[in-house]
């Protein structure tokens, strides 16, 4: 019986970056995980400055992510990393993952999961080939609230769902930010690291994800426009798409990055034939339930809510819970199932709820058919495929 905390090490998440920080703070909310090893890095210096900076032994701190697993995987059961975490801008997701699987890593990845969907469906292969397991931080699942919607949806309370409405809006893009050296916003404009799709790549695709997860729907088509409003941008920082889904329901996308002074304005609203639900990242602890034959509800994290959301709440009820919580809600439920997995136990339902491989999938299946659809005029409807 396993009896220790996880060894997690990073590809990414240095010093210099935007979301590493992040990422270990949610991984260590929990105490099941501690940070043993990472590239942190491609700038070597920065990598081992970093390490140095989180208390790491010199000899776990390393220059590239391929010495670092062509070492780890050297060492002693006892001593080496349980899982990596690759915190990487796009392009350099897929080269990570797939060596860590190789080498016999479990794996927790940011959104989007590749470059390419050919390059998701490898890993897809390789996950079925090892047995390992990979999570993908789609953060906005992790909430208590979404979860509570996402079951009440399941049980059928608001009847056969008809329509979804759901909106990312940011601003932090509303002028060419690229060009004043801004690393965030360099990388997220450039196709060659980012991928073929701008917004709806980076925050379309968080949009998508909540639409699929809280109903449990799956898009069948799509119809879309992407637009480029700052000059001399390469890639989308706005658009809109129409989703068509398997049950026959109708849904609304927006995602854009020039809506000035706009934050992480991300919401949705879900419509069955016996009622509806809003939930608002504003304001994450409130689940607004609306209905045909009642007055409307409304459901507070920690008092009024199920068990999945229970299962995913950590403070008392007037307390609230954000940003960080969520992200770190898939850290744990990754966590309890690696451990069990590792104890040859068989994990909890609620552990299990995390998004993974097939998710990303979905995303990347996404971004093309939107990227599809976006810049071409004689195209209306684009299927998933």
């Amino acid at each position: 019986m396993m009896n220790r905390k996880l060894r997690m090490g990073m590809v990414g998440g240095g010093s210099d970056a935007f979301i590493g920080a992040i990422h270990r703070l949610a991984a260590f909310m929990d105490g099941q995980i501690e940070l043993v090893c990472g590239c942190f890095s491609i700038n070597p210096e920065i990598s081992l400055s970093s390490g140095k900076s989180y208390y790491l032994p010199g000899n776990r701190v390393y220059k590239t992510y391929q010495e670092m697993f062509e070492n780890e995987v050297k060492l002693p059961e006892g001593d080496r990393m349980d899982f990596v975490t690759i915190v990487t801008p796009n392009f350099a997701h897929f080269g990570p993952a797939m060596m860590a699987l190789e080498n016999g890593f479990n794996v927790v990845i940011d959104k989007p999961i590749t470059f390419t969907l050919d390059e998701a469906l490898q890993l897809q292969a390789k996950l079925n080939e090892t047995g390992l397991l990979l999570a993908l931080t789609h953060t906005y699942s992790g909430y208590p609230a979404v979860k509570h919607a996402k079951q009440m949806v399941a049980e059928g309370q608001l009847g056969k769902i008809r329509k979804v409405f759901v909106e990312y809006p940011q601003g932090w893009l509303s002028s060419k930010l690229e060009d004043s050296g801004n690393a965030q916003a360099s990388w997220r404009t450039d196709p060659k690291r980012s991928g073929k799709a701008g917004a709806m790549g980076d925050i379309g695709t968080h949009a998508h994800h909540l639409a699929e997860y809280i109903t449990g729907l799956r898009t069948t088509s799509l119809c879309a426009e992407l637009n480029v409003f700052v000059p001399g941008r390469l890639l989308d920082d706005d658009g809109a798409v129409l989703l068509r889904f398997d049950n026959g329901a109708k849904g609304v996308l927006i995602a854009t990055q020039i809506a000035a002074g706009e934050e992480n304005a991300l919401k949705i609203r879900v419509y069955g034939d016996k009622g509806g639900l809003e939930w608002a990242q504003h304001e994450p602890n409130t689940l607004i339930a609306k209905w045909t034959s009642k007055p409307t509800e409304i459901y507070r994290v920690g008092t009024s809510m199920g068990t999945a959301a229970a299962a995913n709440t950590r403070t008392p009820g007037g307390h609230p819970e954000g940003y960080l919580e969520a992200f770190a809600n898939i850290y744990r439920n990754f966590s309890f199932t690696l451990r069990a997995k590792m104890n040859s136990e068989q994990p909890k339902p609620e552990w299990l709820d995390f998004p993974g491989v097939e998710d990303g999938i979905r995303g990347m299946q996404f971004i093309d058919a939107v990227v599809e659809a976006g810049y071409n005029d004689n195209v209306k409807w684009v299927p998933f495929k």
